[in-house]
C-alpha cells in the first residue's frame, strides 16, 4: 500500500467534511484536474485506505436507544470464521472485532429498547453455535466518534 502524499491528504480531509462534495469543487479548491482527484480516490479506494463513502447514521434518531458492546467467549477460538458469518445475519451487530483478553470478539449491537436487546442476545446471539458466553455494557451515549486525523 502507497504512502499518502499531500493530494491524496487534501482529497480525504474534504471528503471527511462533506462525502457529497462534488470532486470537481475538490479539484477546483486544490487547483487540479477532476480527472486527477476521480484517479486519487480510486486509487485509494483500490488500496484499502478509502473504503466508501457512506453515510454515517445516528441509530438513537431512528428508534434504536439501546446499545451495547458486548464481549463474547467462544466454545473453541478456530470457529471464529463460522461465527462471524453467523453474526453478520444479525442486523443489530453494527461491528464486530478481534481483541485479546478475555474474549475472542468484541461487537458493538443497537437495539430499539431493553426487550429487543435481550432478545438479540437470547435469541440471535447466544444460540449460535460455539460461543460460550456473552458479557455486555450497556452504553449510554456517544461523547465523540472521529477518524484518525491527516
Amino acid at each position: 500500500m502507497g504512502q499518502l502524499d499531500q493530494f491524496d491528504r487534501e482529497i480525504l480531509i474534504r471528503l471527511e467534511k462533506d462525502g457529497r462534495i462534488a470532486f470537481s469543487t475538490i479539484a477546483a479548491s486544490l487547483g487540479i484536474s477532476n480527472t486527477m482527484v476521480h484517479q486519487r480516490v480510486a486509487k485509494m479506494t483500490e488500496q484499502g485506505i478509502l473504503s466508501g463513502i457512506k453515510p454515517i447514521l445516528n441509530e438513537k434518531k431512528i428508534g434504536y436507544d439501546w446499545g451495547s458492546f458486548t464481549g463474547i467467549t467462544l466454545e473453541k477460538d478456530h470457529n471464529s470464521a463460522r461465527i462471524i458469518e453467523a453474526l453478520k445475519l444479525v442486523p443489530e451487530v453494527t461491528e464486530c472485532y478481534f481483541i485479546t483478553g478475555r474474549y475472542t470478539l468484541f461487537l458493538k449491537i443497537v437495539a430499539r429498547d431493553h426487550e429487543h436487546m435481550r432478545e438479540i442476545l437470547y435469541s440471535k446471539i447466544d444460540l449460535i453455535p460455539g460461543i460460550a458466553k456473552t458479557d455486555s455494557i450497556i452504553e449510554l451515549g456517544c461523547a465523540f466518534r472521529r477518524n484518525i486525523a491527516l
